[in-house]
C-alpha cells in the first residue's frame, strides 16, 4: 500500500461529507424522530450525552472509513462513476448487510435497520464518489 500516492485533501473532505450527511440524516428533517423511536432514545438521554466526546469519535470513524475506501481505490484508473459504484458496493454489500445480520439477533426492526444501512449507503457512495474524481 503507498500511502503517498493517496489524496488526503479528498480524504478528508469525504470523511467530512460523510459527517454531515450523518448530521442531515439523522436530524428532525429526515429520519431524526423516526431513529430516536426505533432506537428508545429520549430527548433527555439524549441531553445527558458527551456530545463532543461523539462527535470527536464520529469524525474520527468517518476519516478512518474514507481512508480505507481510498486505499482501496488507489488507482488512477478509478473515476467518479467507479468511485461511486465502489461505495454503493461497499455500502451496500458490506456495511448494510453487517447492519441486517446483525439486527437480526438483536430483535432489531425493519426500519432501523433501514435508516442505519441508508446512511450508510448514500455516505458511502458519495465518499466513493469524492475520491473518485478527485485524483
Amino acid at each position: 500500500m503507498d500511502f503517498s500516492t493517496l489524496n488526503w485533501l479528498a480524504i478528508i473532505v469525504s470523511a467530512l461529507v460523510f459527517f454531515g450527511l450523518g448530521a442531515i440524516w439523522y436530524s428532525p428533517l429526515l429520519f431524526g424522530k423516526m431513529w430516536m423511536k426505533e432506537t428508545g432514545i429520549t430527548q433527555e438521554r439524549a441531553q445527558k450525552a458527551n456530545m463532543p466526546k461523539i462527535m470527536g469519535l464520529t469524525a474520527l470513524f468517518s476519516f478512518i472509513m474514507a481512508l480505507n475506501l481510498a486505499l482501496f481505490m488507489n488507482s488512477p484508473e478509478i473515476g467518479a462513476s467507479q468511485g461511486a459504484m465502489y461505495g454503493f458496493f461497499t455500502g451496500f454489500g458490506w456495511i448494510a448487510m453487517a447492519i441486517f445480520v446483525t439486527g437480526q439477533y438483536e430483535f432489531r426492526s425493519t426500519r432501523y435497520m433501514l435508516i442505519h444501512a441508508g446512511y450508510n449507503i448514500v455516505g458511502l457512495t458519495l465518499m466513493g464518489l469524492i475520491l473518485g474524481a478527485w485524483k
